[in-house]
Order: C-alpha cells, then sequence, then structure tokens
C-alpha cells in the first residue's frame, strides 16, 4: 500500500498545532503515528497499522481514542533518518539520500489500512517542507501560525525550550550580526530570544513556500481556528480531499478550545511586553497581527 501524498502539519511550535493536530487526527480515512508504539517499535510500524484498524472497532476504539494520542515522534524519525529531529538549519531537498527517500515512504506505508489509507503527519519547528516535499512528492502541507507575542512567551515557559543556554546551545544556529546585535540592544532578553526564534522559523516557513506550487501549501491561524473551529476545518477538509461525516463533525465538536494569546500579557512585565512589541514589529504587521 502506497502513500505518495500525506497531510503535513507544520509549524514553529506553541502555535495550536497540537491541538489542530488532534482534532483532524479524528478524521475516520486518517492515519496518524501513535508516540508509545512508533517510538518505542520504530521498526514494527505493523504494530501502529494493528491500532489504526482497532480505533474503527466500537468498544476498544474508545479505550485507544482516549489513551494514545497523535504525536510528532522524533525519536521514530530519528531512528529512521538521522539528524532528523534536531538540525542546526532547515532541511532541504538535498539533504534526502536515495536510501532515505526508499525507506521513509516504506515504512510510512505499513501504518496505513484499507479504511485508514491517508497519512497525516505534524511536524514543528523547522519547516523542512523541501525535505519532506522531495520524499512525499503530492504532500498537502498545513501551515499553523500564532501571534509571535503569543509564542515567544509559551516559549519561555515549557520545558523543552534550549534559549537558556543562549544561542551556541540551541538548535536554531548561530544569530546572524544583524540578530546578535538586536539581542545585545535588549540585554541579552531571553523573552526576546525566544521572539528573534520565532521570527527564524517564520522566515524559514517563507523560504520553504516558495519551493511549492500554490495549492500545495495553506496556512491557518491560532486565532481562526479558537473563534471558528468548524469553518476552519470544513477549509482544511476540501483543501486535502477528505470527505466530510456527521461523525468527524461530531468529534470536533467534542474539542473545546480557548484562545490564551493574552497570557502573555499577564506574564510579561510591562517592558518586557514593549521590547516584543518593538523586536516582532514588523513580522506581526505582516501576519495581521497589529
Amino acid at each position: 500500500m502506497a502513500n505518495d501524498a500525506p497531510i503535513i502539519i507544520v509549524g514553529a511550535g506553541r502555535t495550536g498545532s497540537t491541538i489542530f493536530h488532534s482534532m483532524l487526527s479524528e478524521h475516520p480515512t486518517l492515519a496518524w503515528l501513535a508516540g508509545p508504539i512508533c517510538n518505542r517499535f520504530p521498526d514494527n510500524p505493523e504494530l501502529n497499522r494493528l491500532l489504526m484498524s482497532g480505533l474503527d472497532y466500537p468498544l476498544v476504539g474508545g479505550f485507544f481514542k482516549r489513551n494514545i494520542k497523535p504525536a510528532e515522534c522524533y525519536p521514530f524519525w530519528e531512528h529512521h533518518c538521522k539528524g532528523f529531529s534536531v538540525p542546526y538549519r532547515d532541511l532541504l531537498a538535498s539533504d534526502v539520500t536515495e536510501a532515505t527517500k526508499e525507506r521513509i515512504p516504506d515504512v510510512m506505508s505499513k501504518m496505513l489500512t484499507e479504511k485508514r489509507d491517508r497519512l497525516l503527519l505534524k511536524i514543528t519547528g523547522w519547516p523542512r517542507i523541501g525535505f519532506l516535499s522531495e520524499i512525499f512528492e503530492g504532500a498537502k502541507f498545513i501551515h499553523v501560525m500564532r501571534d509571535g507575542r503569543a509564542v515567544a512567551n509559551s516559549m519561555i515557559n515549557v520545558g523543552f525550550w534550549r534559549g537558556w543556554r543562549g544561542p551556541a546551545g540551541w538548535t536554531w544556529g548561530e544569530l546572524s550580526c544583524s540578530q546578535k546585535e538586536e539581542w545585545d540592544r535588549y540585554g541579552q532578553s531571553f523573552v526576546v530570544l525566544a521572539a528573534i526564534q520565532w521570527k527564524i522559523l517564520m522566515d524559514a516557513m517563507e523560504r520553504a513556500k516558495d519551493l511549492l506550487d500554490g495549492d500545495r501549501l495553506v496556512e491557518i491561524k491560532y486565532e481562526d481556528l479558537c473563534s471558528d473551529p468548524l469553518g476552519t476545518f470544513e477549509q482544511i477538509t476540501q483543501y486535502c480531499g477528505l470527505g466530510w461525516t456527521p461523525d468527524f463533525e461530531m468529534e470536533l465538536r467534542r474539542h473545546r478550545l480557548k484562545n490564551t494569546n493574552d497570557k502573555y500579557r499577564r506574564e510579561l512585565t510591562a517592558e518586557q511586553q514593549r521590547d516584543l512589541e518593538e523586536v516582532l514589529g514588523d513580522y506581526l504587521r505582516r501576519y495581521g497581527y497589529l
């Protein structure tokens, strides 16, 4: 069973892509990567296929849905494609080896079932669009974006953010001269460093978008997802060529979404908020957040 047209969610991280991924995974024709299975048994994709089959049985399906969630599964990716999880720059088509181009689709195809015959993936951080589109020539990409002020605040509040080590110890490459000057100008503020990270990833996304035809990538905003989830998913299912069913709509309605963008206004000082406005101003205007 082949799969050369997966649906791939991308984004900078802390953008709401996890809840979006979880909701889209409710679609009955999509197969996805289950963290406990794929990460622990990366050489046995058939186990993930068994789970996908089990989702469609009334009794066990409910148990699986409650206890096993779709994940990015970086240990799985790293097992099959060394360097995929933490490259210091974006991954490009030129980084794909013949072995990777052969192996990844083969492994992924073994996760599909007769009913769930379309793969859903999520990757955050570097977009890796050039790399993934070289492997999956028919892939469709969904870019989930969010107000950079909220993203920066969220970054400094998660345990896996490596910015505390400074640019020499994180995974986003060296700062350019202008970025280093900007960071120094704000006293090497970690809030500002998180904002610079968002700009780095948004710039990488812009470069990656140029590699694709217009019908292979769509962008949605976290804010729109929260305010109109059904409308957002109607757009996405049409873009992906997925059917809309009453059961899928019912599953979507079970998710309760709340826009938490205003947390940065409560959690950051007035000076830190002002710094974010200054550092991110051009980008916030470009993406309609100012």
